[in-house]
């Protein structure tokens, strides 16, 4: 059992680690992550937020977190607005073969 357990958080790490590169490689080739870090963030959040996200995105820094997330919201597509948004529009006398 303590193997499985072992094989499956190595499993979502390693997931986890390859989604990351995925993200940052969109953010860097579309020109949003370059070698100069020119601004600074600053903000108050709960310390418990902060490090269940690094948990989560298998990140260590405070840096690679800002960065990771800040990625993700700005490369996140608008699927499920253009979803909703279709509510509707196919006819109802349709055959979907269902």
């Amino acid at each position: 059992m303590g193997a499985q357990i072992r094989s499956a958080a190595e499993s979502e790490a390693k997931v986890a680690l390859t989604r990351n590169k995925l993200v940052l490689e969109q953010a860097r080739a579309v020109g949003l992550l370059g070698t100069t870090k020119n601004t600074r963030l600053s903000g108050r959040v709960p310390s418990e937020l902060v490090e269940a996200a690094k948990k989560r995105a298998h990140v260590t820094s405070d840096t690679e977190l800002l960065e990771l997330a800040l990625s993700r919201l700005a490369l996140e597509d608008d699927f499920g607005a253009r979803l909703v948004g279709r509510k509707g529009s196919i006819p109802t006398d349709i055959d979907l073969g269902v």
